[in-house]
């Protein structure tokens, strides 16, 4: 097995959970998840009170619901050296990668993902490897939306040479089997269908299933917690659609990679 990449600087703590809330509001996050930004703070502080506080150890993920808000609405919100993250073209199915089996997201629009590491240890592991070794121990990759959150929070945690997997987020084919790409981000050369104009971008693509990658780690959380009691209900902004209280809400809902240097 690979031993991967030890060099990596530390990843920056997270700000404190209200922080976070306020950091998704400027984004308009809010609003793609169909709340106004007086319910989502209400969310985002119900959550808090899962863990007694507002996550000030800087180790608590504020997360919004993949079936809320889409990995596809939240990348081209990430911004590196000015310019907004990007799915490749040939991943137009990005919002198909849903949570694996041993993956269990808390059936809240707002949820917390705990520790959060960026898995530099199993670079150029690949998947199929890195998935048996984060279970055995007791850690859960990350969902694609759940790494996108992360760097929504702290852009600084993509690193040239030290980019990550979200392998929690698989697309399974109609006869039940799993398709082999894996989802990661990482930061575009500007090369091939990506554009001049995106070099240095931070990019949502993917990689085969049992192909290594010395710049790709597995992003990981320790565990998942829903909020600690039902907020007050309330309709999305436009009128309809599933309620603030109730569950995520979609209809969806179940339970080319490119070398950077």
């Amino acid at each position: 097995m690979p031993t991967g990449t030890e060099a990596a600087a530390a990843v920056p703590a997270l700000p404190p959970l209200p922080a976070q809330a306020d950091r998704l509001i400027a984004l308009g996050v809010h609003e793609l998840a169909g709340t106004s930004a007086e319910e989502f703070r209400a969310l985002a502080e119900n959550a808090a009170r899962a863990v007694g506080g507002e996550g000030g150890d800087g180790d608590l993920l504020l997360a919004v619901h993949h079936g809320r808000v889409p990995a596809s609405a939240l990348a081209p919100l990430l911004r590196r050296a000015g310019k907004p993250g990007f799915v490749v073209v040939d991943m137009p199915d990005v919002d198909a990668f849903t949570p694996i089996d041993t993956v269990t997201v808390p059936d809240a629009p707002v949820y917390l993902v705990a520790g959060p590491d960026r898995g530099d240890r199993m670079a150029d592991w690949s998947p199929d490897e890195a998935l048996p070794a984060l279970t055995g121990e007791g850690r859960s990759p990350l969902l694609l939306t759940e790494g996108l959150h992360w760097l929504l929070q702290r852009p600084e945690v993509l690193e040239r040479n030290h980019c990550f997997m979200t392998i929690g987020s698989r697309l399974r084919k109609p006869g039940g089997t799993l398709d082999a790409r894996t989802p990661a981000i990482w930061i575009s050369n500007g090369t091939g269908r990506d554009g001049r104009e995106r070099r240095d971008a931070p990019k949502v693509g993917w990689c085969w299933a049992g192909n290594r990658h010395t710049w790709l780690g597995f992003a990981s959380t320790t565990s998942r917690r829903g909020p600690a009691v039902a907020p007050r209900r309330a309709r999305d902004t436009a009128g309809h659609g599933p309620e603030v209280g109730g569950g995520p809400g979609s209809p969806s809902e179940r339970s080319s990679s490119e070398r950077t240097r």
